[in-house]
């Protein structure tokens, strides 16, 4: 089977290389194909993979970005769940090894090994949220992770503090890494297209601090943030004093007025000390 992802760059050739392993994007596991080549070169590029680097592709579909990376030299582990497309994507050639499996399910910790690699995805809407919680504190294992995924999520992963998408799952990446914005992707470059745009995004991880190991400090953050209209230091009155926390906002250069989207992560983190 050739690797030359030009083979899968319009939904003329996609549909036929489908129509020849006798299947069909399934919206089941929301299979939107990326079919532009030039935004695989683009992804590729701000990932930083190449030779001698490697990489963990998750649902790598018919493999248009895996056989780019191949071409360049990546060593190249991939997670797909459709049993036919991790068949076909198996018999490329070039260092790579395919695992047909949920990635929701699959043991990362037993799986990799040796060199941190970069993770290089088009995630599924319906379940970003929970892979990247799964990968964002495996510093261990991932040095960077780079992701296409839904434009308003994108927007959320990547705000600032006093932004209106600004949230409770933009704090806790913040905790883990360096988010930076990459750029939009028409919903024109997949096939089926879907009914929005996407956006790809890269965290460059860190070490977290060692708060993040209390469940109490989480507990603070996603109590503040379900009430994110509401000043903190009402929504958090059922896990402490208001007057600890006027205190503890104070101590931070904050006024107790203040509401969770003005909290940097780090502020959460200052907050969450002074108050234990």
């Amino acid at each position: 089977m050739t690797s030359n992802p030009s083979r899968l760059s319009s939904p003329t050739l996609l549909r036929e290389y489908l129509e020849n392993l006798g299947i069909s994007p399934k919206k089941s596991l929301s299979q939107n194909f990326l079919i532009d080549g030039n935004i695989i070169d683009k992804i590729i590029s701000f990932a930083e993979v190449g030779s001698g680097k490697h990489a963990l592709e998750i649902g790598p579909g018919p493999g248009a970005m895996t056989d780019a990376m191949l071409d360049r030299g990546t060593d190249v582990l991939a997670i797909e769940k459709d049993r036919t497309l991790a068949k076909a994507l198996a018999e490329r050639e070039g260092s790579l090894r395919v695992i047909c499996d949920d990635v929701l399910k699959v043991d990362l910790d037993k799986e990799l090994s040796g060199n941190r690699r970069t993770v290089v995805a088009n995630l599924p809407y319906n379940i970003t949220s929970p892979i990247l919680t799964q990968l964002l504190p495996k510093t261990d294992l991932f040095n960077r992770i780079v992701v296409m995924v839904q434009l308003e999520v994108a927007e959320r992963l990547t705000a600032s503090p006093g932004n209106k998408t600004y949230g409770s799952l933009t704090v806790f990446a913040n905790l883990y890494s360096q988010p930076k914005w990459g750029f939009k992707v028409s919903r024109q470059c997949f096939y089926p297209s879907p009914n929005v745009d996407s956006a790809v995004i890269r965290f460059d991880l860190k070490p977290p601090p060692k708060e993040v190991n209390d469940e109490a400090f989480f507990q603070l953050i996603r109590t503040a943030f379900g009430q994110r209209r509401k000043m903190m230091k009402s929504s958090l009155k059922k896990l402490y004093p208001a007057s600890s926390l006027c205190a503890a906002l104070e101590n931070i250069g904050m006024h107790e007025t203040a509401r969770p989207e003005e909290l940097s992560a780090d502020q959460f983190v200052e907050l969450y000390r002074d108050l234990i």
